[in-house]
């Protein structure tokens, strides 16, 4: 018994075998249930211990912490008899669902090296939402980039890790040799949720507004509302139909899609997709009712009532600043936590200050934090937000062709003059 990368299984049952074979590509393309496609799994073979560990990382990839502990610990009570490779599988995996990111990313990057085919592992240090992004470590796009080159050759022509490999490609800003890494990947598999994100940033990346809008707008008319990367690619459409001028649209997928209590995707995705929409809406020009602030605030409120993991932290920070709830906002920056702290508390002070029009001390306070933005996590398009902050700084303050110069060497190919329609030409003097 093996699964689809040749590594073993401790189950009898073939149909229990080609359940989980099933289940990882559903969950390596972010396919829709995939906490049901596991659960099939466990229903053919309770003694399977990796379909019980596949169930819990699909729980927790939805943040639903509790079902992914009580999975895991009944993957942990099922080991007797299983292999060397699911024995460790389990034990990352209970690392990082117990909340030990450290620990587990370390077991992680242990594990890959014995066994760098075990995708549901390997995956985990992969990706702007990984054990490797969120360890709030300098350089971690390029240790990305680096660890992920190092699997290539185990890999080969496989459609989950060509995408996975483009875009460590694309985020370190080698864009031309993510473009076949990823087409191949969609050739290869065309329902790869993964894959189409990972195309979609290409094409942010490349300042392709109006392609990428055609691509992800047709690509997305029948995935499942509640699959991973609904909110999130909705997200991408969102901020292009705004790039186009198209206001309604960018509306209409905020209401439709995006709003906390009508998407089905993470928190996480809902609050930093949110957030960022409406800061980068406000900057382009579009009014941004209240009630809009301050229903974000209270959902980052009740989702992320505790500092420490720093992506949330800087969004929380954005909607409590520009919902005018102050004592949420103090109390994020007085508490803050987690491996990137010393630069959560700046930018949560700089997006208070931008809150008050106080443009010049939220310009000092992000300044410093620019050449380490990447410690926050997420991707490069998602700390836009961190660059236009800066931007919109330098516009208020008279130094519109500093800003323009500041993202015209930042994010060069990207579109963003869209984003900040008042941005001037650079002149020559």
């Amino acid at each position: 018994m093996k699964d689809r990368y040749g590594n073993e299984l401790t189950t009898t049952s073939p149909a229990a075998r080609d359940a989980y074979v099933a289940a990882v590509d559903n969950f390596l393309a972010a396919g829709p249930n995939t906490s049901d496609a596991f659960q099939r799994v466990v229903d053919l073979d309770d003694g399977f211990a990796l379909g019980h560990a596949g169930l819990a990382r699909a729980y927790q990839s939805f943040g639903n912490g509790a079902a992914a502990r009580t999975a895991i610990d009944a993957a942990e009570a099922r080991l007797g008899g299983a292999t060397s490779r699911e024995a460790s599988h389990v034990a990352m995996l209970g690392l990082a669902i117990r909340g030990k990111s450290e620990q587990a990313r370390l077991a992680a990057m242990a594990h890959a090296a014995e066994w760098p085919r075990d995708a549901i592992v390997t995956g985990t240090l992969m990706g702007v939402f990984s054990l490797l992004a969120f360890s709030g470590r300098p350089g971690r796009e390029i240790e990305n980039l680096s660890l992920t080159e190092s699997l290539a050759p185990h890999f080969g022509d496989d459609w989950w890790f060509l995408a996975q490999l483009a875009f460590a490609q694309l985020e370190s800003g080698l864009l031309d040799a993510a473009l076949p890494n990823i087409d191949r990947a969609l050739e290869l598999q065309p329902r790869n949720a993964n894959a189409a994100h990972y195309r979609a940033h290409l094409y942010y990346e490349m300042g392709e507004t109006r392609d990428g809008l055609a691509f992800l707008a047709e690509w997305m008319t029948d995935y499942d509302r509640a699959a991973l990367m609904h909110c999130h690619n909705s997200w991408h459409i969102a901020l292009w139909s705004m790039a186009t001028g198209d206001e309604a649209g960018m509306w209409a997928r905020v209401d439709q899609d995006l709003r906390p209590g009508v998407s089905l995707s993470p928190s996480l995705n809902i609050l930093t997709d949110l957030a960022a929409l409406y800061a980068r809406a406000e900057w382009a020009g579009i009014r941004v009712a209240p009630q809009r602030w301050q229903e974000l605030s209270a959902y980052a409120k009740r989702e992320f009532p505790n500092p420490g993991l720093q992506f949330a932290d800087i969004h929380a920070a954005l909607a409590h600043a520009m919902a005018g709830e102050g004592e949420a906002l103090e109390r994020l920056i007085r508490d803050a936590a987690g491996p990137a702290a010393d630069i959560v508390r700046p930018t949560a002070e700089a997006f208070g200050a931008l809150a008050r029009a106080d443009w010049a001390n939220a310009l000092a306070l992000l300044t410093p934090v620019m050449a380490q933005h990447a410690r926050f996590g997420g991707s490069r398009a998602q700390r836009d937000i961190v660059e236009y902050a800066v931007a919109i700084a330098l516009l208020r303050l008279g130094k519109g062709q500093e800003a323009a110069r500041l993202l015209a060497m930042h994010r060069p190919r990207t579109d963003f003059r869209s984003a900040l329609p008042e941005l001037p030409e650079l002149s020559a003097s």
